[in-house]
């Protein structure tokens, strides 16, 4: 009975096709979470799939529904002291569509495919692969040492790639079932392809809708043009100040009012680059004087995701009536987010847009959170990580993306670790998502320590805060 044992156990897990067999079954249900079509194939993930796993380990599963989501929400408990600490885990089984169409050839969104060092398939790194590494984390402690030696809870939800609707409020509702004392999880890429990571939260994704409608029906541009206002064009004007011509965003109420020392110290050991197949990244792009580190994961970003005004697809000679673009502020912790949209109106009207129509871009928005660097259990988790693979870890204040954390951080009350087991080059939402072989290996090592580290002595006292 020994740590070195229960990550032999999760190595050979893989080593014998054990963890691809399950990715594979777990990759063939299309748990395509924005096709309304598919709410029998979430709920066959849950009632199929991972309520069976999580009752073999000794979980007493819990299968709920909400009003507001399409899929059901599995949380599973294992208690085996009252009095030990808890961990809460989580993970989604919704994907983003399939996009069928797009893969190369030879792959498919619902076919797991082992090639070139990756295992390929809709799921992969985004989340199943994932919490599919942890739940055989999980098994392996349980195997070698024959208990946990802490109180478990897993939440599994169906609706993460479409805002979590109904997340919230079930979380709310069993505030008692979900107490735990720490969430260890995992989403999201790592900082490398081959530097284990920990991200404490996430950044804050909010959606804006931008319109002009000045008239019903376009007007021929050569009978109007020069007379009629152009939507296109005042739109344009209108979101070109709200950021630089190289990205700096100019809303003040936008951007925290600075970086925290304890985030620029972990920050400090983050190098940010582009591997194989990424894009090249623009150095001169975003915040002046800032690292790429502090750009991606201490500031803020604005972006247009789309744009459109008249008919793209075949242009006709006439003064478009309407012009629509949907924008996207990634935030941080530090932006007030009930100011945001405020913010924004008054900056237009006062560069001359009132015409600008604005509003949230959906119902659901992801905040931002960050865990204190400096709180005992990310030193802890780091540390045990780093025991395991022989390698520092990369400790990011958030993640650049975004999830549902700020109902686990705030809602719970939980101090939030994630664990990403894949790299930002997995194509996690288009076609070809891959999760490299070598990191859901390494996941697999690295999490049964993890996961055995928290029932020995000397993780952080219950309710401990940052120094």
């Amino acid at each position: 009975m020994s740590r070195d044992a229960a990550i032999a156990r999760a190595a050979d897990y893989f080593d014998t096709g054990g963890f691809k067999s399950d990715l594979a079954r777990r990759v063939a249900i299309p748990t395509e979470s924005q096709n309304p079509d598919r709410g029998p194939e979430l709920a066959s993930y849950i009632e199929t799939e991972m309520k069976p796993a999580l009752e073999a380990l000794g979980f007493r599963c819990h299968v709920l529904r909400h009003a507001k989501a399409r899929g059901p929400f599995l949380i599973g408990e294992r208690i085996e002291d009252a009095g030990l600490p808890t961990a809460f885990v989580y993970g989604h089984g919704d994907v983003i569509r399939g996009l069928d169409a797009g893969w190369n050839k030879g792959l498919s969104p619902w076919q797991l495919v082992e090639a070139d060092g990756r295992y390929w398939g809709r799921g992969t790194a985004d989340n199943k692969g994932q919490h599919t590494i942890n739940v055989a984390a999980l098994a392996s402690v349980i195997a070698v040492r024959g208990r946990l030696g802490y109180n478990a809870k897993f939440l599994i939800e169906m609706g993460e790639e479409t805002g979590s609707p109904g997340l919230r409020e079930v979380c709310a509702e069993n505030r008692d079932l979900l107490a735990a004392d720490v969430l260890i999880a995992s989403d999201g890429p790592r900082l490398a392809a081959d530097r284990p990571t920990l991200c404490l939260g996430c950044r804050g994704a909010f959606p804006i809708d931008f319109t002009i409608e000045a008239r019903a029906g376009g007007h021929h541009s050569g009978n109007w043009g020069g007379l009629l206002s152009s939507p296109s064009v005042q739109l344009v004007h209108a979101l070109s100040t709200i950021v630089g011509p190289t990205g700096q965003v100019r809303i003040p109420e936008w951007v925290p009012p600075g970086i925290p020392d304890s985030v620029r110290r972990v920050l400090a050991d983050c190098e940010v680059r582009s591997g194989p197949g990424d894009p090249e990244i623009d150095p001169s792009w975003g915040e002046p004087g800032l690292t790429l580190a502090e750009k991606v994961y201490g500031w803020c970003s604005f972006d247009v995701l789309a744009m459109t005004a008249g008919n793209p697809e075949n242009p006709v000679n006439a003064v478009p009536p309407r012009a629509y673009a949907r924008g996207q502020l990634r935030y941080v912790v530090g932006v007030d987010i009930d100011e945001i949209l405020p913010a924004l109106r008054r900056h237009l009207d006062r560069h001359g847009f009132p015409m600008v129509q604005i509003a949230k871009g959906r119902d659901e928005i992801f905040r931002a959170t960050r865990t204190d660097p400096d709180h005992p259990w990310v030193r802890w988790t780091a540390a045990s990580m780093a025991r395991t693979t022989g390698k520092p870890t990369a400790i990011l204040p958030n993640s650049g993306g975004s999830l549902p954390n700020d109902i686990f951080a705030e809602g719970l009350g939980l101090p939030t670790i994630w664990v990403p087991h894949s790299y930002r080059g997995c194509s996690q939402h288009a076609p070809n998502e891959h999760l490299p072989l070598a990191i859901a290996r390494e996941g697999l090592r690295m999490m049964a320590g993890v996961y055995w580290d928290l029932g020995e002595a000397g993780t952080p006292a219950r309710g401990a805060k940052a120094s």
